[in-house]
């Protein structure tokens, strides 16, 4: 029979790519992963690791196994969640990932003025990149994420607030096709904008620099390293007080909602779809025009 300890085993090793990291991270002995590993194995019938040097590494069998172990347990965790809320033994808690533009500038005030009508609800923020949000949301270690347009069919998502890409710069310049210009990292939804958005103008420019957040981006346009793609969101400080412009192109602002995401056909807990409501209320837009 397939445990709790065995998956709970095997992701970390997965995750972690050995069993000694895997076992201070569960706070078990080595040899309490190693049986749990080898009990799983027996059950499934087939090798989920294999050794790698001084660590281990995952089989094909492995690969293949890990989005099952993690759905189960992400599935489990919540369903935990929701018995418990619904007891009163214990406060909400809401797990939320964002991408980075909106974890950064959109969540914060959101959370802040959330709390202010429920100060018992627990909510905890965790930001990456469009592969992490998908990731923790079809696993089920988040409960809720916002980001751009989910793909495919495993999430639901329901746009609440607009989000305007604009170019950016130091100064004005029409000279967009010589502009060095400064891109986010892989994955980033706004750099797969901006490539986008390159490509449509047929613009090629002769320097693309990749910085790997939206201070770094911010940091080298103030000091005229080049011209980017952004949100308005993240630089309404910015151009109020003059240190960064707004460059006028044909086709800007591109509007790209911002969409509150759930996992699809799962139950969502209430303490949950309180904060997707407030995330879809009027108030949500009020609250966000304030703060930046």
């Amino acid at each position: 029979m397939l445990t709790v300890t065995q998956l709970r085993a095997f992701l970390a090793v997965a995750r972690s790519g050995g069993v000694q990291t895997a076992a201070a991270q569960l706070h078990v002995s080595q040899p309490s992963v190693s049986a749990a590993l080898g009990a799983l194995a027996r059950e499934l019938g087939v090798q989920l690791v294999e050794r790698d040097g001084r660590g281990v590494r995952l089989t094909e069998a492995g690969t293949a196994f890990v989005p099952y172990a993690a759905e189960v347990l992400g599935l489990l965790d919540q369903g935990r969640q929701a018995a418990v809320e619904a007891d009163g033994v214990r406060r909400a808690r809401i797990r939320v990932v964002a991408v980075n533009t909106a974890g950064e500038y959109l969540l914060p005030p959101l959370i802040q003025a959330y709390r202010r009508d429920h100060p018992g609800a627990e909510i905890l923020l965790e930001i990456g990149n469009r592969a992490t949000v998908y990731e923790r949301l079809t696993s089920h270690r988040a409960d809720l994420g916002v980001g751009g347009r989910p793909p495919g069919n495993e999430l639901d998502g329901s746009p609440f607030l607009a989000n305007e890409l604009i170019v950016v710069g130091r100064e004005p310049t029409a000279e967009l096709d010589s502009a060095t210009w400064l891109l986010r990292e892989p994955g980033s939804g706004t750099r797969a904008a901006t490539e986008q958005f390159l490509a449509d103008l047929g613009l090629e420019p002769p320097e693309r620099l990749t910085l790997g957040s939206n201070g770094a981006v911010k940091q080298a346009l103030a000091i005229g390293l080049g011209v980017t793609l952004i949100s308005s969101h993240a630089v309404g400080p910015e151009l109020r007080d003059g240190r960064l412009v707004q460059i006028p192109v044909s086709g800007t602002p591109l509007v790209r909602p911002w969409y509150v995401l759930l996992p699809r056909g799962v139950p969502t807990r209430p303490a949950v779809s309180r904060f997707c409501d407030f995330l879809r209320s009027d108030e949500a837009p009020r609250i966000i025009e304030s703060a930046l």
